[in-house]
């Protein structure tokens, strides 16, 4: 039997998990990454976890093929350096050469976390099977990753498909980027929160019933559940908020349909758990917006599989 170890390094957690031939996480851990520490540190601490599921696993590092970790960030591979990832305070830094001065493991890869996923996609879930797919994650901020014909896009300099930071309305909202109109700032949860409390102001400035008003008091805030669950509930204001949402969204598709015509798109992240809702929203309206530029939507629009475990086994199948 061959194992895997991948780990999910982000901003507040660093997940990891010891993955089957099987693809099946067998044992896994987490600690908080403490971001803003030294940089050595969090390496440290991501040789432990991986030290304590491969103990919690049974097994001993002679038994692990490889270790894959899944970045923010612009990463290399080839030298296992994380070129830039703020919020961990990584610049220029040799992540995978310290890991390999702390684990007698063989196999070593080192891949951002949105392609990773989109790796994951491709090699296990929703786009098993296909030759081109495209992952869309939709969480706090919007990521993307592109594989055609095995192997993940990257670009000249590795930072290829960043999808959440390309315009999709000139001088529109505020990215947390530094720009105005990012797709993100609209298509993320953060975006979907963002126009469900814009909503909610004007409701009350208006003096118009909402039952969000309701909602967000049983949830203690607003979240990117909102606003579904009050247009399921037959709510006009929430109705708007998912619309306008839904609208941007599937444009945005669209035009990453356009670039590139996967054979598989996925969506993932947060606001994919609305599941089979969300793509009854979207894909007549990606179907429509193509058909008015002349171009049949032959891809596959699809809920993507892995959900809270795709960073670690998109990490575990890099190098597959």
């Amino acid at each position: 039997m061959t194992y895997r170890i991948g780990v999910d390094l982000g901003g507040t957690n660093i997940a990891a998990g010891v993955v089957n031939e099987s693809f099946e996480i067998v044992a896994q851990g987490s600690v908080p990454t403490q971001a803003g520490r030294p940089c050595i540190e969090i390496v440290r601490d991501i040789a432990a976890v991986c030290k304590k599921v491969i103990a919690d696993a049974g097994l001993t590092e002679a038994d692990i093929k490889s270790v894959g970790v899944a970045s923010p960030g612009t990463v290399d591979d080839e030298t296992g350096i994380v070129f830039r990832a703020a919020n961990l305070n990584f610049f220029n830094f040799p992540l995978v050469p310290h890991l390999r001065e702390m684990l007698s493991i063989p196999e070593f890869h080192l891949e951002n976390d949105a392609n990773a996923a989109a790796w994951g996609e491709a090699i296990v879930g929703a786009a098993k099977g296909s030759k081109s797919s495209i992952m869309i994650t939709l969480g706090t901020g919007v990521g993307g990753g592109v594989v055609e014909n095995g192997k993940i896009h990257k670009g000249f300099n590795n930072a290829g498909a960043e999808m959440g930071h390309f315009v999709i309305e000139v001088d529109g909202r505020p990215c947390t980027c530094g720009r105005k109109g990012c797709w993100e700032a609209y298509s993320s949860a953060t975006g979907l929160i963002n126009m469900t409390k814009e909503k909610l102001a004007a409701c009350e400035a208006e003096d118009r019933k909402t039952v969000m008003t309701d909602l967000v008091a049983q949830k203690g805030k607003v979240n990117g559940r909102i606003a579904f669950d009050g247009m399921r509930l037959g709510d006009e204001a929430a109705k708007e908020v998912v619309n306008e949402y839904i609208e941007y969204l599937s444009d945005a598709l669209a035009s990453v349909i356009t670039l590139f015509q996967p054979e598989v798109l996925s969506i993932g992240g947060g606001i994919s758990n609305e599941g089979q809702f969300l793509l009854d929203l979207v894909v007549p309206r990606v179907q429509e917006a193509l058909r008015g530029n002349g171009t049949a939507c032959l891809t596959d629009i699809r809920i993507a599989q892995l959900r809270n475990n795709a960073g670690i086994i998109g990490a575990a199948v890099l190098g597959m």
